[in-house]
């Protein structure tokens, strides 16, 4: 069952799981979370934002259009604030600011080029050291497709159980991707106020930490 963090008559925002997609892959057969969640409802909900497969946390829909302009507007005009809670390998010494602009491959790799790539900005925060992993708080400040991923990764910090950005073998030894979108504050599409979400850090970072 899909956890409901919040809703009223503009928008509804679920704990989006592991594993499930927020929109329709290229399997119609597939099922995702907007159409779990528009069969389970009993009404047509509109895309905002997504999530990866992979990772975890609040995704929120529009109930209404005037509501999906109204949040599509804010999410592009970068008024939307994200946090997410991640473990990476190895010792990350310091709260830094990860600037280096990225591009999208014919692989649907997401990388670093100075060149031809669009600004991208992220920043992290230390929150834990374990014997080999870095618990961390990141705030991407532009929304690049992959970009959290990219990043940590091109700093030589891939996230823990990413099969795409580091090394395949160790990655599909982990449980999950250990990134999970623990935040999201945006101006409500009705009344304009912050409207702050949270999602609880699963029980298995905690558990990741300590092994």
């Amino acid at each position: 069952m899909i956890a409901t963090l919040f809703e009223d008559a503009a928008l509804v925002a679920v704990d989006k799981p592991i594993g499930t997609a927020t929109i329709r892959e290229r399997d119609p057969s597939v099922t995702c979370l907007h159409v779990e969640l528009e069969e389970a409802r009993g009404e047509r909900l509109f895309v905002v934002h997504r999530l990866d497969k992979e990772v975890s946390g609040v995704v929120i829909f529009a109930r209404t259009a005037a509501a999906h302009r109204a949040l599509s507007m804010a999410f592009e005009a970068r008024e939307v604030d994200k946090r997410y809670a991640a473990i990476v390998h190895g010792p990350l010494e310091r709260d830094r600011a990860i600037t280096l602009s990225l591009r999208e491959f014919g692989s649907g790799r997401v990388g670093v080029d100075a060149v031809r790539g669009k600004p991208s900005e992220t920043r992290v925060e230390v929150l834990e050291r374990g014997v080999d992993v870095t618990r961390l708080d990141a705030t991407p400040f532009t929304g690049r497709r992959h970009q959290l991923r990219a990043h940590l990764y091109a700093i030589g910090h891939p996230i823990v159980g990413d099969v795409r950005y580091g090394d395949k073998a160790r990655a599909t030894a982990e449980p999950r991707l250990f990134l999970h979108a623990r935040e999201l504050s945006v101006p409500h599409p009705t009344t304009g106020l912050r409207l702050t979400l949270n999602s609880v850090v699963p029980a298995a970072f905690g558990a990741r930490m300590r092994r």
